[in-house]
């Protein structure tokens, strides 16, 4: 049996079962923090703007699944406590059997998920403000479904003052089957590089 040389740790090894290679995981380890912590240095210290972006630009977040939890939870906080919610003997008998997390929870999720962005981490100082959001719900969201956001730059409009302008964004939440089950656009102001003073 050949021996082959582990390239990570420099260590030659074989056993009778076949060639072992040796990692030094606690090395790879910080090697790892390390190179998050630089990458994470670099995003907080860099700022784009308006001008940075373009119509087209498009970002998908990590997932997150939703629970009876954050429904329960959401309920609480809205004082929602639509049957369609709460109530899983009448949501059996709905076309959606079972019951469905609320709208807003989803608009909320959907938010969330965007702000963990790294693009959104990258424009965050240059925010001046939400200035409007329409949304539709096209399909349910149940207990179990994970969710992520696609984010799509759609239009860039010049602002009411020279150092500003508003970016137009569709945040679409999409389940694990791949079905958008939210359509949102956000029209967020943001400072543009002349404006950055």
């Amino acid at each position: 049996m050949a021996q082959i040389k582990d390239a990570h740790t420099g260590k030659w090894d074989k056993g009778s079962d076949g060639i072992h290679l040796h990692y030094d995981t606690k090395k790879y380890l910080r090697e790892g923090k390390k190179l998050a912590a630089s990458l994470l240095e670099s995003i907080e210290s860099t700022t784009l703007y308006f001008d940075d972006l373009d119509i087209g630009d498009r970002f998908v977040s990590s997932g997150r699944t939703v629970t009876e939890s954050d429904i329960v939870t959401f309920a609480g906080l809205s004082g929602d406590f639509n049957s369609l919610h709460m109530d899983a003997e009448f949501a059996a008998t709905t076309p959606h059997g079972q019951r469905i997390a609320h709208g807003l929870l989803v608009l909320a999720i959907t938010s969330g998920l965007s702000t963990r962005m790294p693009i959104m981490k990258l424009i965050e100082k240059a925010i001046l403000g939400l200035a409007g959001l329409e949304c539709k719900w096209v399909k349910p969201t149940g207990i179990g479904d994970t969710l992520h956001v696609v984010l799509e730059i759609l239009a860039k409009e010049p602002g009411k003052k020279p150092d500003r302008g508003t970016l137009v964004m569709k945040r679409s939440a999409v389940n694990q089957r791949g079905d958008t089950v939210m359509e949102s656009v956000w029209r967020l102001v943001l400072k543009n590089k002349g404006g950055a003073a």
